[in-house]
């Protein structure tokens, strides 16, 4: 009889424990959600980027940062990657930025360029259990010194 007196006392304390676990909880993630765009903001710069889209940092290298970071920032997305390409296609020329090429495929690519820098947005579908799309984007100065290798 104390067993299940036990078992119905940790069973009600374990369930209290968790509901009050996914309060404190749910009521964080509009600021951490706000606090996220806000670093990429820092991070990335006038580069507008897709709602709900995250940076995943263990695929970017991004150096620098605002307006003249240099590298690859890579990012899931939650919408399909006809909508991400076309929030791009939008958003990118209202924040200054002049569309150079545009490809939709299964590999979309679209190139930008904004002063003396250069972005290449890649997208790709995501797969069933990750992202909806994966966006990669590159930047870098637009004439940037590249030494061909010698023979």
């Amino acid at each position: 009889m104390n067993f299940s007196i036990f078992s119905r006392g940790s069973i009600s304390a374990t369930l209290l424990s968790l509901m009050l676990l996914a309060c404190a909880s749910s009521g964080d993630s509009s600021s951490a959600s706000s606090e996220a765009q806000e670093i990429q903001a820092q991070l990335l710069g006038d580069m507008p980027l897709p709602a709900g889209s995250k940076i995943l940092s263990a695929d970017s290298l991004i150096i620098g940062r605002g307006d003249n970071w240099v590298g690859r920032a890579v990012l899931s997305g939650v919408q399909n990657s006809t909508d991400i390409y076309a929030f791009f296609q939008a958003e990118y020329p209202k924040a200054g930025w002049t569309t150079v090429s545009a490809i939709k495929a299964k590999t979309s690519i679209l190139v930008f360029t904004k002063g003396d820098r250069t972005s290449t947005v890649e997208l790709n579908d995501g797969s069933f259990t990750g992202p909806k799309t994966l966006i990669t984007i590159t930047a870098s100065p637009k004439n940037a010194n590249v030494i061909a290798p010698k023979k």
